[in-house]
């Protein structure tokens, strides 16, 4: 498990070691080194030759930027800083300078400090180099990039889209210095711009422009611990793959902010069987989805749990979807009966009033007898103003907007998808169920103050069918565990957190690479389970 933590309790965790005269520059600048130089090995076969531009900013991330460069130009690579601000950090450059590296100078300031170029002349640079490292701004920065690294950054950002847009293979790779700069390193969020010339801002505003520039990471390497704003959307978009290097901060007892489970910890949650096990102990699961309109979303999400393992699945629908479902899973069982959980709404017109019916009654259910539940799709829309932590609202941005409204919050699609972490937790307080709020990274948001982020999925996964797959998926792990969530409702956090696990991961295994279907995701489940718990 990946365990990311809030800017302040980084810096407390640093205050004794700093107080006690330990070197944490120089070891994270080393551990910065050493993984660029290990890119330039997989890049170029070899190190000798080997071009780097180092961005640094004022500040001490900056300075870790420009350690790194000295201690690269000393193997050999041409490193060039180009220095955004002012004033740099003072010990970081003169060792860059001892190191023999080329300053360039972006901003004002004096003279001696480095051989002045126009922005645009520093992206050219930079775009001509193997490898680019981001060390404007670091956790100590507030706001949106600002001045001449704007310049510089958003210029970059432009040219580096246009590049690989066009198939070149050869753009440089982007390492962020323990952040990407002009995140949010608390929320994820991307910091907003108003610019003080009414014009500008009109027209920034026009186009939908108003978030700071961020340049897009191939790699991040952050010291210490992960922040949470590397794996909170949006700045989880922008941050690449992250690394963390451990610098010797004890962080033992601070609450993370942020969770992010890996394979690895998916066995201690899957809902196994014992060895005296049998179809009502591994759980019942009751499905109300589909309508004569939208018969494949019953399909999908009784195949999804079905391949899930759970013991037997219940579903509730018209004559039709039923004889459809059946055709395609015969194992399901059609009408009422008992079960331990539910999934609610995929593929539900809450216009269909028999299928809203079915709704009302098994929410009815979900709490008078405390039973778990998946609420998706057209469910959303029928639930009562207050649930409990076992209920699992999944909607998308524009559902959870949807969902905000109808609470009476004044927001849109636009401004969940700007501040996910915020809105989710805002359905969480109204409601008090556990909100999955899907997108490119899944956040989960549920009792005690969890928060998990999942970002396993391809981009392939963004299908017709695979919210069903998901919905029917989690429902399974819900019914497996049962009692376990009713005891301890933080537990379904962690279960929705592993169900986008192993969803993106199945999606993964479907196609390597590739297009993939919802109907093959959920046909790829029983492998990926069983390759995680093997493992």
């Amino acid at each position: 498990m990946i365990l990311a933590y809030t800017s302040a309790d980084i810096r407390a965790a640093e205050e004794p070691l700093l107080a006690a005269g330990l070197p944490l520059m120089d070891r994270a600048a080393y551990a910065l080194a050493t993984r660029v130089l290990g890119l330039l090995r997989e890049q170029r076969g070899q190190v000798r030759g080997a071009a780097v531009v180092v961005i640094a900013g004022a500040g001490s991330n900056g300075g870790d930027a420009l350690h790194a460069g000295a201690l690269l130009a000393r193997r050999g690579v041409a490193v060039t800083a180009l220095l955004t601000s002012e004033r740099a950090h003072e010990g970081g450059l003169a060792a860059f300078r001892a190191a023999r590296g080329r300053v360039l100078r972006v901003a004002g300031g004096d003279q001696a400090t480095g051989e002045p170029v126009w922005a645009g002349e520093a992206v050219a640079t930079a775009c001509a180099a193997d490898v680019i490292l981001d060390g404007v701004l670091g956790i100590g920065a507030s706001g949106a990039v600002r001045g001449p690294a704007a310049d510089v950054l958003t210029l970059l950002r432009e040219l580096l889209a246009d590049e690989r847009a066009g198939g070149q293979v050869v753009a440089p790779l982007v390492v962020a210095v323990d952040t990407p700069s002009g995140i949010d390193v608390d929320s994820g969020v991307i910091p907003r711009v108003e610019p003080a010339d009414r014009a500008e801002r009109a027209e920034r505003a026009e186009r939908g422009d108003l978030r700071g520039p961020v340049l897009p990471a191939d790699l991040t390497v952050t010291f210490g611990a992960a922040k949470a704003g590397l794996l909170l959307p949006p700045s989880s978009l922008h941050a690449g793959q992250v690394d963390v290097v451990d610098i010797g901060l004890d962080l033992s007892g601070v609450r993370p902010a942020v969770a992010r489970l890996e394979p690895a910890d998916i066995a201690t949650l899957w809902p196994t069987p014992a060895p005296d096990a049998h179809k009502y102990s591994r759980g019942v699961l009751g499905v109300v989805a589909g309508t004569p309109a939208y018969p494949g979303a019953a399909v999908l999400t009784v195949c999804a749990a079905i391949r899930a393992g759970v013991g037997m699945v219940r579903y509730q629908g018209s004559p039709g979807v039923s004889a459809t479902v059946l055709s395609t899973c015969p194992e399901v069982v059609a009408g009422d009966g008992r079960v331990q959980a539910w999934t609610l709404g995929p593929g539900i017109d809450p216009g269909d009033s028999a299928q809203a019916e079915r709704v009302h009654a098994a929410l009815a259910a979900v709490l008078a007898q405390e039973q778990p539940a998946v609420v998706d799709a057209g469910a959303l829309s029928l639930v009562p103003d207050r649930l409990a932590p076992w209920v699992v609202l999944t909607p998308h941005a524009g559902e959870l907007a949807a969902l905000l409204s109808a609470q009476g919050e004044d927001v849109d699609r636009a401004q969940v998808e700007a501040e996910p972490l915020r809105w989710a937790r805002r359905a969480h307080e109204l409601t008090a169920a556990t909100v999955l709020l899907k997108g490119p990274t899944t956040l989960v948001v549920g009792a005690g103050g969890a928060v998990y982020s999942q970002a396993d999925a391809p981009a392939w996964l963004a299908t017709a069918g695979a919210g069903d797959v998901l919905a029917g998926l989690l429902g399974a792990m819900l019914a497996g565990r049962s009692a376990d969530v009713l005891a301890d409702p933080s537990l379904v956090a962690a279960l929705g957190a592993a169900a986008a696990l192993v969803h993106g991961l199945a999606a993964h295994r479907a196609n390597p690479g590739g297009p993939v279907s919802a109907t093959a995701v959920a046909e790829a489940i029983p492998g990926t389970v069983a390759e995680l718990l093997r493992a």
